[in-house]
């Protein structure tokens, strides 16, 4: 897999903070993810007001890349007008709403106005099987019906069918039924540009002992449908000999097929039975263009590399699935990948609005070169991806908008090379390097998200939390904001080093801006932050809960001092991070944040006390039973005055992500 990254100069990004101007929104409980009192958001370098998926069309169909309005500009190559910024804004919001309105947008079927409620469950939306698909013989149908002696055609008045030894080609529109089985046949589509074809599978067993037993060369669209109640399997061979010549367009072609159904057209699965495909050569389903799955079907994919691959790209809508890619992706769509550029924003995309997932993958669970995207506009998707590269990765942007998501990983767990987006859904992540990981943006609004097992927990350039739960348990920083060029003069580009990230704090910048939501951390092990930023945390609202365990030293080299607030005790700084971390300090003008451990290199307010474990802290406002002892507590002006021990018996408490307990007036 290779994913070229877009890098936009500093010098951009500070253009377009001036464009989108400060943004003030009033928070009012804690029910909300907001401060526990009233405060005005002061400063957000990003519109708090605008929650969705607008910058999914930063890079447009014309191949024009324009600055995202609702995430930090990531550094790219791109050659920008000689507009302002605050027009190039401008036009890129207008862009971005047309775009997601437009019939060809992947969130047109879910452009409706939702309002999320950071504090709800999932709500889960049940597959049903849609419109049956039952095969009720009748006179005139064409079958082709295969057994051990080869292939009998039924009703074939037009001569569609032309059969050549043991290949089959289809060359008009029209249904076709497939029954029956065969150790070596293989059917092709040769139609013209205008056909659609229907391929209804009913019971058929077949194996190309040479090549892919279902090869699509031409047709408009070729539609396979999995008749409802019936058991269908494919084979492929362990190898290819043949090389296929054909005119398509007018213009020459050679092929050689690259998976068990491989397809250079468009191809949509439809109806609710079952089909297990073996692929021994390279792919499962390979199309070169859209690959589209409705109903309910069984699909049972294992291949030698990827299980499901549709190159322009990937749309699910239901269904129960186990994928099996030894050596690949589990879902694949790369449109853009060999030129290293998005030409087209509706390529490159795989997008889930519902279906049961179990993926085990020798590489990438689910990869795309432009975006993925989860939603429940079909039914609730529930995905478990167990992968020995990253589990879900995309070289623009990933949303989730929906679902219930269960991610193993010995790389990243979810990686972006530009932004992501949580606006929803249930999402649990163990990875072996970062939990979540953007290049550029990293945005949390609604939904919920606990990294159970993580080097570094969260990873971006900017870390905005607006809404939602979070929790992360890190072995290195549990959020780092880092990864921006320090330089703001050059357009070098983003400065992610190997597992771990960032690397030193003189290296890159990062912010860290929260405005809502409840959000838990803990970091462990040598050289670690809880809370990281090589720049700057600003804090208005919300819930931020840190905890530094044992062993847990700082690793920031060349910090400042924490600014603001008061201590007592020997609650002093010093320069080698802990439970605070930042280059430029922190401000806190709202929320509750309570921090616990035995060393920080910031802090807003800070009480030297003997912390046990198990024992609540902070105040009849806010309160929290740390998993840690230590000797200080780090607190904001909203949890109060100061911080003691707290009997909460009488107080509300509230779930966090990761079923601890947070206790609130």
């Amino acid at each position: 897999m290779s994913i070229k990254k877009f890098i936009f100069p500093m010098t951009a990004v500070a253009a377009i903070i001036s464009a989108c101007g400060d943004s003030d929104s009033a928070v009012s409980s804690a029910e909300d993810g907001s401060a526990l009192t009233e405060q005005e958001d002061t400063g957000s370098i990003w519109d708090s007001t605008e929650v969705s998926f607008a910058s999914s069309s930063s890079i447009l169909s014309s191949g024009t890349t324009v600055l995202d309005p609702a995430g930090p500009a990531p550094e790219s190559s791109a050659t920008f007008t000689t507009s302002s910024a605050a027009q190039q804004a401008s036009e890129a919001r207008q862009s971005s709403a047309a775009f997601l309105s437009s019939a060809t947008s992947p969130f047109a079927r879910s452009s409706s106005s939702i309002v999320y409620d950071p504090t709800s469950s999932q709500q889960v939306i049940a597959q049903s099987s849609g419109e049956a698909a039952v095969y009720q013989e009748a006179e005139g149908d064409l079958k082709l019906v295969f057994n051990a002696s080869g292939l009998s055609v039924e009703n074939d008045n037009s001569s569609c069918v032309n059969v050549d030894g043991k290949i089959a080609t289809i060359i008009c529109a029209g249904n076709y039924y497939l029954s029956g089985t065969s150790d070596d046949f293989q059917v092709v589509v040769a139609a013209s540009e205008d056909a659609k074809v229907y391929l209804n599978f009913n019971n058929l067993d077949l194996t190309s002992a040479s090549d892919a037993p279902i090869y699509v060369q031409s047709a408009d669209k070729v539609f396979l449908v999995l008749l409802d109640g019936t058991t269908n399997s494919l084979k492929d061979a362990s190898s290819r000999a043949k090389t296929w010549s054909y005119t398509k367009n007018g213009s020459a072609k050679v092929d050689t097929t690259g998976g068990v159904i491989y397809s250079k057209e468009d191809i949509t699965f439809k109806g609710n039975g079952s089909l297990t495909i073996t692929g021994n050569y390279n792919n499962g389903i390979h199309t070169t263009d859209d690959l589209r799955i409705k109903d309910v079907p069984t699909i049972n994919v294992t291949a030698k590399n990827n299980a499901l691959k549709g190159k322009n790209s990937v749309d699910i809508e239901g269904g129960r699935y186990t994928l099996v890619a030894k050596e690949g992706d589990g879902i694949k769509s790369d449109e853009g990948e060999d030129e290293g550029v998005i030409a087209d924003a509706t390529k490159g995309i795989i997008e889930i609005a519902g279906g049961e997932f179990s993926i085990q993958a020798g590489d990438d669970g689910i990869q795309a070169f432009n975006q993925v995207i989860f939603t429940d506009s079909v039914s609730t998707p529930k995905v478990t991806v167990k992968s020995s590269g990253k589990g879900i990765v995309s070289g623009n942007f990933i949303h989730v908008n929906a679902g219930i998501l269960n991610v193993t990983s010995n790389d990243d767990g979810i990686h972006s090379n530009m932004n992501i987006y949580f606006n929803g859904g249930e999402t649990t992540v163990s990875a072996g390097d970062d939990g979540v990981h953007a290049d550029s943006t990293l945005m949390f609004n609604a939904g919920s998200v606990n990294v159970t097992k993580a080097v570094e927990g969260f990873e971006a350039w900017y870390i905005i939390a607006k809404g939602g739960k979070t929790a992360v348990v890190a072995s290195d920083d549990g959020w780092n904001a880092a990864g921006g060029s320090a330089d703001g003069s050059t357009s070098s580009g983003s400065q992610w080093g190997g597992p771990g990230g960032g690397g030193a704090a003189s290296k890159s910048v990062g912010y860290i801006e929260v405005y809502g939501g409840y959000h838990y951390l803990y970091a462990a092990g040598n050289d670690v932050d809880v809370l990281d930023a090589n720049g700057n945390v600003k804090m208005s609202g919300g819930v931020l809960i840190l905890e530094l365990g044992s062993g847990g030293m700082g690793g920031g080299m060349g910090g400042r001092p924490g600014q603001g607030g008061s201590s007592t005790g020997s609650c002093s700084t010093n320069m080698s991070g802990g439970i605070i971390d930042t280059d430029s300090g922190i401000s806190v003008t709202g929320g509750v944040l309570l921090g616990f451990g035995s060393q920080t290199e910031s802090l807003v307010n800070c009480s030297a006390m003997t912390v046990t474990a198990g024992t609540a802290y902070g105040s009849s406002n806010a309160a929290f039973k740390p998993s840690v002892s230590g000797s200080m507590v780090i607190y904001s002006n909203d949890v109060g005055n100061s911080v003691s021990t707290v009997d909460v018996s009488s107080m509300k408490s509230l779930e966090l992500a990761n079923g601890m307990t947070y206790y609130y007036k």
